[in-house]
């Protein structure tokens, strides 16, 4: 009994550690304690807990900033593919029209300044020029459209499929409460125009420059970032010279070609514009749909 006794208190002895003496020793037979809590060691379960906190934390911020990334880099790394996609389709549509040779297709050479201004790689503009030579057959077509505040919409599309894209463009239309409608196209006009960056220029040298540059009419316009360009249209075999007075006269020009101009507008309120350009985006990401024209303006 005693050699037990005296073996549970040097057990005792060695859990208290080496500050502990034998004057410390419980008396045989009495209960023992339990040792007090430190108030300077934690428990091991505690510093795991901090250490698994803290690799939470860790793995978190990096979640966060990667969703960050997605969120900003990506929609724009997507609509960058999206846009030089759709300099691939007009490229097509431009060789097929008038052949691979810029100084002998204006609307090609168009394209191709277009494709600088944005950056588009050199590369990716050549290898679309070839291929757009040795492309199996693509229909061009123009689907016409009202949407549901009246406005009229022509939609270009180049498809090897006419009737998947018929369904495509049907689709997305009902979905906005827009329907196909033929006459559409009977609102606009295939005209010559030149973009200008519109700052500091005012209403009346505007008029002044078409004058000079032989246009037949200057609008105001905004660019997709909102930045406000003059719109100079002219006859679409007048383009060149516009654009070459316009230079002469100083003027950067943002780009050049052909479109549709619409011969009278709709005007929208901010809710009927904001379902528009939803309309409109949706259709736009139809992998078929080159451009699409409209003939809106903003109310006020």
């Amino acid at each position: 009994m005693a050699a037990g006794a005296a073996l549970r208190a040097l057990r005792t002895l060695l859990r208290r550690g080496p500050h502990a003496t034998p004057g410390s020793l419980p008396v045989p037979g009495a209960r023992v304690p339990p040792p007090a809590a430190s108030c300077v060691s934690s428990p091991p379960w505690r510093s795991s807990s901090v250490r698994t906190l803290q690799l939470s934390r860790a793995a978190c911020a990096g979640h966060n900033k990667w969703s960050k990334v997605k969120n900003i880099k990506g929609p724009k790394d997507e609509a960058r593919g999206r846009m030089f996609m759709k300099f691939g389709m007009l490229i097509k549509i431009a060789v097929k029209e008038g052949g691979p040779n810029p100084d002998m297709n204006l609307n090609l050479a168009q394209v191709l300044e277009q494709c600088r201004s944005k950056n588009m790689p050199k590369a990716a503009v050549e290898a679309a020029i070839k291929s757009a030579e040795k492309a199996k057959p693509a229909s061009q077509h123009m689907f016409e459209a009202r949407g549901p505040a009246g406005y009229l919409l022509l939609i270009e599309v180049l498809s090897d499929n006419n009737t998947r894209t018929h369904q495509d463009i049907k689709r997305v239309l009902t979905k906005n409460r827009a329907a196909l409608s033929d006459g559409a196209r009977h609102n606009f006009n295939r005209r010559g125009v030149v973009l200008v960056p519109g700052e500091n220029v005012s209403t009346e040298r505007a008029v002044e420059l078409a004058i000079e540059a032989g246009a037949e009419d200057v609008q105001e316009t905004e660019d997709e970032e909102e930045r406000p360009l003059l719109q100079f249209i002219c006859d679409m075999a007048e383009v060149r010279k516009v654009r070459a007075s316009l230079e002469q006269l100083g003027m950067p020009i943002t780009s050049a070609g052909l479109e549709f101009v619409p011969r009278t507008l709709c005007t929208l309120d901010q809710e009927q514009l904001d379902a528009a350009s939803t309309l409109i985006e949706a259709l736009n990401d139809c992998p078929d749909v080159v451009r699409v024209w409209d003939n809106i303006q903003a109310d006020g």
